[in-house]
């Protein structure tokens, strides 16, 4: 199979898949603004609205991108030369999370680009509740050789709470019921977090002065 029906075929593949089916119908992707970051060859981008806008590091993630007809750009949101003017409706990361150096600078950062009432839904691998599964393949995901950044579900929420985001809901979308979409949450291996920003976040005091300690020494 050539590299091109690979590329395809990853189209094809969330274009079937259930989950994301089910989180384009619940939160109106298609209908809304979406920054898609770490897109890879844009096969989620595809999806969203009007507007929306992808970004990777890899060059030809772009050119194959563009070559779609997808607004993709080089580069690197965790760089400090990365800058966009525009704000969205939307900010979505799926298989993001767990790659980046500084998760919780991440969460701080990407705040200016967002519209107000906007939301990020943050696609991260989770390390099940019920640990034995990690010894099937399907499982597994959470601890790929790649991650550098390892969650349960509890210990995601509480990362993204520390950012200074307000909780809407973290599920795993493979029902359109979140009732029984939560009955699946003890062996779940991917969860979405959908978080808006917390307009009354402030880090604790004890927080604030390791931070003034940090800043004695740039």
């Amino acid at each position: 199979m050539s590299k091109n029906q690979n590329i395809e075929n990853r189209f094809k593949d969330v274009a079937e898949s259930r989950t994301f089916n089910n989180i384009l119908k619940i939160l109106d992707l298609d209908k809304k603004s979406v920054l898609d970051l770490g897109c890879s060859y844009g096969e989620f981008l595809v999806h969203f609205g009007i507007g929306s806008v992808g970004v990777t590091i890899s060059k030809d993630e772009v050119e194959y991108g563009k070559g779609r007809g997808l607004d993709i750009i080089y580069g690197n949101i965790e760089s400090d030369d990365f800058l966009l003017e525009e704000k969205f409706d939307t900010i979505f990361a799926n298989n993001l999370f767990e790659h980046l150096y500084s998760p919780h600078h991440f969460l701080c950062k990407i705040k200016k680009y967002l519209k107000p009432g906007g939301v990020l839904i943050l696609g991260v691998p989770c390390i099940p509740k019920i640990v034995f599964l990690l010894n099937v393949n399907k499982f597994s995901g959470s601890l790929a050789s790649a991650h550098i950044n390892f969650f349960t579900k509890d210990t995601l929420v509480k990362t993204v709470e520390k950012g200074g985001w307000h909780m809407m809901m973290t599920r795993g979308f493979y029902f359109i019921d979140r009732f029984f979409d939560r009955l699946l949450n003890p062996i779940y291996p991917h969860f979405y977090v959908v978080a808006s920003i917390d307009p009354d976040f402030k880090y604790s005091e004890k927080r604030l002065k390791e931070l003034a300690g940090y800043n004695d020494f740039t």
